[in-house]
């Protein structure tokens, strides 16, 4: 496409891309979905001017365009510019970089979840990050809003990823950021550098469980706090053609135990305000009873108690953190999030440590449970257990005939054991057993036994659930950590088998010795037999011999 094919409501404003598309590498833009739109739509103001700068999902742009009463975009590629224009005849379209747009009045909200890299053009040098957020500030107009996009570099999915960051599979990475000083490397500095340029921060939300898939935004607040194990554990990412080094979850769960969800965070996404200015503040007409600048800090306090303390999605539905619990969006009621430990953690540690007497207890309380009406579609890896009880972290609709608890609890245990053989972990049991066999000790360690027809059934009801067993390929940490196993193992063999040598090397020196020996003493005899007193005393023992004969068959 030329530029004389650009719709009338795309704008050439300089240093646009004319062939260039940063919609063509879906890959490296994040997905944002419902936790996303959710924190937007309580950001678009009634009244007011919303620009989204950068690539934006297409889902999110629709729902900004439908949301606000004026909406702009500001993007660097004419293709993408053109497409945007096609789809949306009445959205302002610019085209060119972020240093150059001139808008005619500010913003009141400002969206570049997307972040500044893709903001620059191949037309002149990039600029440095804070130049580029200053641009951007200057765009937002008194008392307006920024939702501003950040990738950490030091992120947990940068540890879980085998393949370097740089090489992500899309040529958007023709202009690494990991050279620019300005670049903020932590929470804190991500503040600094939004108070540089004039902005103050309202709320920062860390992201998970990847960039590229945000499910989960957790205020700097929330992570503060010491969040359940039925909140945390779902955060980690699996699946996908990722190479990973490590297991996702392990890791994870290590993140937010240690307390640093946020500095080990995939992304960062701070919501900041652009205070109003002092002709503003002035042309307000001021209480007797308070001090100046007292209506600013309560316009502040009331835009940063809007925002969510956290926003979690699982699967199609999608809940608030509040300060007593979760609640599930639009109008669900609040609830408190379970406590308690994840029960496959239990079960892989005491499988670890070859603790069968913990893992036999544990099998028959939950059997126990699954008996009294425990959640039928429930798993190892959906349940925590607090020392006394078992919850559901997300319980979900069953079939509509319950299934027998035997068959319930087979279930479960049939998806405990696919998931413990496929990442490779330890168990008391021997090393080459099928998913299948160990299902049947398990369940035989509840004491519920359970045959081949049970285990078909099993399979059944979980492909009525539609939550298919998690058969990852094991990663590379656990892939070193089986060849050193094998290597032991077979250091121990080689040393057995250098004892063995040894052992049989002394037993045929031992036995050539013998052969030796033997071989003396033959030649000892034969010498003798050849001598004159052997053959005279072999000749007169004859004649004894034949008398003695012939006396005893007259005797007899």
């Amino acid at each position: 496409m030329n530029t004389h094919e650009a719709p009338e409501n795309v704008r050439l404003i300089g240093g646009e891309m004319l062939l260039w598309s940063d919609m063509s590498n879906m890959g490296g833009i994040a997905d944002w979905r419902g936790a996303a739109f959710e924190l937007i739509s309580r950001l678009i103001p009634a009244s007011g001017r919303v620009l989204l700068v950068g690539p934006h999902p297409q889902g999110l742009v629709n729902e900004v365009v439908s949301r606000a009463p004026s909406a702009a975009v500001l993007l660097r590629s004419y293709p993408d510019a053109c497409a945007l224009g096609e789809r949306h005849p009445g959205l302002a379209v610019y085209c060119g970089r972020l240093e150059v747009f001139d808008a005619e009045e500010p913003y009141d909200l400002v969206l570049a979840l997307d972040g500044l890299l893709r903001t620059h053009s191949a037309e002149a040098p990039a600029a440095a990050w804070r130049e580029s957020l200053g641009a951007l500030a200057g765009l937002i107009a008194p008392g307006g809003r920024l939702v501003l996009g950040v990738r950490n570099d030091l992120g947990v999915d940068r540890f879980l990823e085998a393949r370097p960051a740089d090489r992500e599979g899309g040529d958007d990475q023709w202009a690494p950021h990991g050279f620019d000083p300005t670049y903020p490397g932590g929470p804190a500095a991500l503040d600094r550098g939004l108070e540089s340029a004039g902005l103050s921060v309202r709320r920062c939300y860390a992201v998970y469980p990847v960039r590229q898939a945000p499910r989960a935004l957790l205020s700097r607040e929330a992570l503060a706090a010491d969040l359940p194990d039925a909140l945390t554990f779902p955060l980690s990412a699996r699946g996908g053609d990722r190479m990973l080094v490590a297991d996702p979850l392990r890791l994870t769960r290590l993140v937010f135990r240690h307390r640093l969800g946020e500095e080990l965070a995939p992304l960062w996404l701070a919501v900041a305000t652009r205070p109003p200015d002092d002709r503003e503040a002035a042309a307000r007409p001021q209480r007797d009873t308070e001090p100046a600048g007292a209506e600013l800090q309560r316009d502040t306090e009331a835009a940063g108690a809007e925002l969510p303390l956290g926003l979690v999605e699982e699967a199609a539905a999608l809940y608030e953190l509040t300060p007593a619990g979760v609640r599930r969006l639009p109008d669900g009621d609040e609830r408190p999030i379970p406590a308690g430990r994840v029960v496959e953690e239990i079960l892989v540690e005491a499988c670890a440590r070859e603790d069968v007497k913990t893992l036999r207890e544990l099998l028959q309380e939950l059997a126990e449970w699954l008996e009294a009406g425990g959640d039928v579609s429930a798993a190892t890896d959906s349940l925590v257990y607090d020392g006394e009880r078992f919850a559901a972290i997300n319980p979900t609709a069953g079939p509509s005939t319950p299934p027998e608890p035997r068959v319930v609890l087979c279930r479960i245990l049939w998806r405990f054991a696919v998931r413990l053989l496929a990442a490779g972990h330890h168990h008391p049991w021997p090393w080459p057993l099928e998913a299948d066999q160990l299902t049947l000790t398990l369940c035989g360690m509840a004491g519920r036994p359970c045959d081949q027809g049970d285990l078909d059934r099993a399979r059944k009801l979980d492909a009525e659930l539609g939550c298919p067993a998690d058969e990852h390929v094991p990663t590379y940490r656990d892939l070193l950590g089986a060849r050193d196993r094998l290597a032991d193992q077979l250091t121990a063999a080689l040393a057995r088998i250098s004892r063995l040598e040894t052992k049989l090397s002394y037993r045929e020196r031992e036995l050539v010795r013998a052969k030796a020996k033997l071989r003396r003493s033959q030649r000892k005899a034969s010498a003798y037999r050849k001598t004159l007193g052997y053959r005279l005393s072999r000749r007169l023992a004859r004649p004894r011999k034949v008398a003695r004969r012939v006396i005893r068959l007259l005797s007899g």
